[in-house]
């Protein structure tokens, strides 16, 4: 079996009731109730392989919750077939259980009042891991997240970055083949995005774990992912490399230059995007940038001067611009 997760026309449609406030539109509701429609899924379909990472991105609203919930079981979906390593997720079975994890940024499992060492060892019960096995899992993701001495501390007193730390070693204690993470560094500081992000990058691909993250930060899937799927409205709108999808949607380079002097006049400013003093910065199409370069130098004495990829944020932004819905 090369490919870990199948998804095929996969539909998902929520109904919640809608009315007015009021006796009289409350009565009213209870004869002829009214509902509205949200289609969060509209025939997705994709296929992530064995060991692979995939982004899977969008803004609010998009589905992604939704997608990784059906692929974890914990929904049903309304039409689609969906195959989680040969499983069909939502029937339950405890094989697959114990071949997948789940983690949640804006939820987590682990009981404020307990120390996550006691939550460890009803999870090695649960999922019937021997303790050999746990003992040494447990040692070796304790060391690599920094929190062996934090594991008899009750979670309540743990900072957000550690529990997302034992969040991740509870999903992970009992080797799982597939891991579903949703926003899993939401509302850490920028030091415990960087570490959970390396932390998760340096696992999944020492493991061979299959990895389907959803995230709003960019910088996570740029560290963890080389493939992303872009999901609109319950839609796909892009599935591929993440150097494809910045050459489709951000098909420029940002050249930054710092000048002996502030120059009145520079090369390329149809591109000039910032201007402070000496300081100068252009958004240039890929293939013009070596034009640029050499009039830069030719026409100026330059102190400083870089090239840089777009930023994920900017691909996004221009992939999800309002005059590309439809494309």
């Amino acid at each position: 079996m090369s490919s870990a997760i199948v998804v095929r026309n996969l539909h998902k449609i929520y109904r919640s009731p809608q009315r007015e406030p009021g006796l009289r539109a409350a009565l009213r509701h209870l004869i002829a109730p009214r509902y509205r429609t949200v289609q969060a899924l509209q025939g997705v379909s994709f296929t992530v392989r064995l060991g692979e990472a995939v982004g899977y991105l969008g803004p609010n609203g998009a589905g992604k919750t939704t997608t990784l919930k059906i692929l974890a079981g914990v929904l049903f979906p309304d039409a689609g077939e969906v195959e989680v390593l040969g499983f069909e997720p939502w029937k339950g079975e405890t094989a697959f259980k114990k071949r997948i994890a789940f983690v949640m940024g804006r939820k987590g499992q682990l009981w404020w009042d307990l120390p996550a060492l006691d939550l460890f060892h009803l999870f090695r019960e649960m999922y019937e891991v021997p303790f050999p096995v746990f003992r040494r899992r447990l040692d070796d993701l304790a060391g690599r997240f920094r929190v062996t001495d934090l594991l008899s501390v009750p979670v309540r007193n743990l900072s957000l970055g550690e529990r997302m730390k034992m969040e991740l070693i509870a999903a992970l204690l009992h080797g799982p083949q597939v891991l579903f993470l949703d926003e899993p560094t939401l509302g850490l500081d920028v030091m415990a995005q960087h570490e959970i992000r390396a932390l998760l990058r340096e696992y999944v691909r020492e493991q061979g774990l299959t990895l389907l993250m959803a995230s709003h930060y960019m910088r996570d899937v740029e560290a963890i992912c080389d493939r992303v799927i872009l999901l609109d409205a319950g839609r796909i709108r892009f599935d591929g490399p993440l150097s494809e999808l910045k050459a489709r949607y951000a098909p420029f380079r940002e050249v930054r230059a710092t000048l002996a002097s502030a120059a009145s006049a520079v090369p390329g400013a149809a591109w000039l995007v910032e201007r402070a003093g000496p300081r100068l910065r252009w958004r240039v199409p890929r293939e013009q940038v070596p034009m640029l370069l050499q009039q830069l130098t030719a026409q100026t004495e330059v102190v400083d001067l870089s090239v840089q990829e777009p930023a994920l944020e900017d691909v996004l932004r221009e992939a999800f611009a309002p005059n590309r819905a439809g494309r």
